[in-house]
């Protein structure tokens, strides 16, 4: 059951009534027994009770096989990147090799 939201014209009175759907509404303030009228009500919310609202709820057994699939091979790309990162041993002898004649020079 919904809640409808009601304004008086007397007095401005705003007020909530919880109310079923096919309930008349609402004719007078309870304030002031002025004129009232429904109004729009903001609320959108309402709550999925059951199975089946989620994503993942009916998912079949072989997208978790796909999901890990995808998971290990980021995984190895990233350690393949991390590799061609590092320096190969001939540059690092030509570093070296020039620290060494650095050194030797001064």
């Amino acid at each position: 059951m919904p809640t409808y939201e009601y304004k008086c014209k007397k007095c401005g009175n705003i007020f909530e009534k919880f109310q079923s759907i096919t309930e008349d509404p609402i004719k007078k303030c309870k304030n002031c027994d002025g004129e009232v009228y429904r109004l729009i009500s903001k609320n959108g919310n309402f709550i999925l009770k059951g199975s089946g609202y989620y994503s993942t709820d009916n998912r079949n057994s072989s997208y978790k096989s796909e999901k890990k699939k995808l998971a290990t091979s980021s995984i190895e790309g990233q350690k393949k990147k991390e590799i061609s990162k590092k320096p190969d041993s001939k540059i690092k002898e030509n570093i070296k090799d020039k620290k060494d004649k650095e050194t030797s020079v001064k």
